[in-house]
């Protein structure tokens, strides 16, 4: 039986550009050409070195290469969004992957866990790779970090929530809008009671979610009473124990207006516990999945989670192009989606 021993991990050394020149019979600076597609290599000569290099299994060095390139890019972007396990946030993700990588850029992303302090933490991470831009969902009523970064001349798009300060691109969704017309759909099915469960009031979105339900209340005649309203719910569980103290109260809700997805997720549970998911309407800002499988259906105010995240990767991509023209705020409409929750009357 031949004796033989196992290479250690990490021993084996990388082909070098050198390597590569030497097989394709060139110089290393037209290899250098070849990968970085710089002009200057006939198309049998480019076939050749790419040939090698495949053979080889060359892969270059995009963090030396962008030292040594004029535009200094390391054709990476960073994208920092509050929590990358929700549905809403993921997707977001998604969309701005498939924007980099069509322009075949690699995405560095995390999870600020809307804490200004692990945001910071990020930022300068991600700065320290050299990232070409960023995209960020700022954490509630934080944005020094990111002013910082900005004001250093790192391209930043804004998402969900639009910057504090100057200077800087952002993307958001109808959100006060779209609550007021949520509210007064279910005004116009008779509901006088209409509950209100917002995320934490730290949040812009959260804030303007709130200012639309008030509006949507007042536009309907009807008069805001704080004991329907039940905000800084963080999570399933807080929204689900906030729901049922309002069905506990002498006169409970007939209907509930819940401003974000999970939060609908934990009221859903409670109207399910007291068997009222038939008798209480309920319309939730943002989309979550299986909410169409639910019986009955629950209406969302859907974002178009998708068109957000490729109009950020877009903006942030012409700015790392050079665009210098003054920054832009997007808008991208959110859409009522009836399902049934949110279309039952007043009993």
């Amino acid at each position: 039986m031949e004796n033989w021993t196992m290479e250690p991990q990490g021993a084996r050394r990388e082909p070098t550009m050198r390597d590569v020149a030497a097989l394709a019979k060139v110089s290393t600076k037209t290899v250098s050409r070849v990968i970085n597609d710089l002009p200057g290599a006939g198309p049998e000569v480019v076939e050749r070195v790419r040939a090698a290099a495949q053979s080889l299994g060359y892969r270059p060095n995009l963090t030396a290469s962008s030292l040594r390139r004029s535009d200094r890019r390391s054709a990476t972007i960073g994208v920092l969004l509050e929590d990358l396990s929700n549905p809403f946030d993921s997707a977001l993700l998604r969309a701005i992957e498939d924007r980099a990588r069509q322009n075949d850029v690699l995405v560095l992303a995390g999870s600020s866990e809307d804490d200004p302090d692990l945001q910071r933490e990020l930022v300068t991470s991600l700065a320290t790779r050299r990232v070409d831009g960023m995209v960020v969902m700022a954490a509630g009523g934080h944005q020094d970090a990111l002013q910082q970064e900005r004001e250093r001349g790192t391209p930043m798009v804004l998402v969900d929530r639009p910057p504090l300060f100057g200077g800087t691109d952002s993307v958001t969704t109808t959100n006060r809008d779209s609550s007021r017309e949520a509210v007064l759909h279910l005004a116009d099915l008779g509901h006088r009671r209409i509950s209100f469960l917002g995320d934490r009031k730290t949040l812009w979105t959260s804030q303007e979610r709130y200012a639309g339900y008030v509006e949507g209340l007042a536009h309907a005649g009807l008069t805001l009473r704080e004991e329907l309203v039940r905000t800084d719910l963080h999570g399933t569980d807080a929204a689900e124990t906030a729901a049922a103290t309002l069905f506990d109260l002498d006169e409970p809700p007939t209907a509930l207006f819940t401003a974000q997805n999970l939060v609908t997720v934990g009221a859903m549970r409670a109207l399910r516990a007291r068997r009222l998911q038939r008798q209480v309407a309920l319309i939730g800002f943002d989309d979550f999945p299986l909410a169409d499988m639910l019986e009955p259906g629950v209406t969302v105010l859907r974002q178009d989670v998708p068109a957000l995240g490729r109009k950020a990767a877009e903006l942030v991509f012409d700015r790392i192009r050079g665009d210098r023209s003054a920054p832009t705020h997007a808008v991208v409409p959110a859409t009522l989606v009836r399902r049934g929750s949110g279309e039952i009357p007043l009993r």
